[in-house]
């Protein structure tokens, strides 16, 4: 059985699900923050309720590393989980390309496709920061998270990543 929690952040109602399994989903906001506060429900799991307070105090700007995150693995194929594993291993603040993540998984460099499809598959958006992957030449590029490379922008500006001016 997948449960659900719906609550706000600084950037808006995020949604985050899990199962016995782990987690299953995480969706970032759809919308801005408005002043409609959502709270998730009385009663959660502990570990639940301790990551929707670090996924809020990230989205403040107190920076969280989510890699001890018990993801639901089993939900995504064997490739697409060596690229969000890599993936994770990327700190707040840095960016990586999707060449380096195919090379980290000692893949040749036309495999970068294949590694941006498997990150655009990300369930877990923020929390398997694929975010930080920009393209080879230092530009944003896609962003499956609703608000798209807007979005992208404005998460690695939360983190303190060096972005380029176009």
């Amino acid at each position: 059985m997948v449960c659900t929690a719906h609550f706000t952040t600084a950037i808006g109602v995020c949604t985050l699900r899990w199962s016995d399994a782990g987690v299953t989903g995480f969706q970032l906001p759809e919308a801005p923050a408005d002043s409609s506060a959502t709270e998730p429900p009385a009663g959660l799991p502990a570990n639940i309720a301790a990551l929707i307070e670090r996924v809020r105090r990230h989205l403040r700007g107190d920076l969280q590393d989510f890699r001890d995150v018990p993801f639901a693995w089993e939900t995504v194929t064997p490739f697409q989980q060596a690229v969000l594993r890599a993936t994770l291993a990327i700190g707040p603040g840095r960016t990586t390309t999707y060449g380096e993540i195919a090379a980290a998984l000692g893949a040749p460099p036309s495999s970068s496709r294949a590694v941006a499809a498997a990150l655009g598959a990300n369930p877990w958006p923020l929390l398997v920061p694929c975010q930080r992957i920009i393209g080879a030449d230092g530009k944003m590029t896609g962003f499956s998270g609703p608000g798209g490379i807007r979005t992208k922008v404005r998460l690695l500006a939360l983190e303190g990543a060096q972005l380029l001016a176009e």
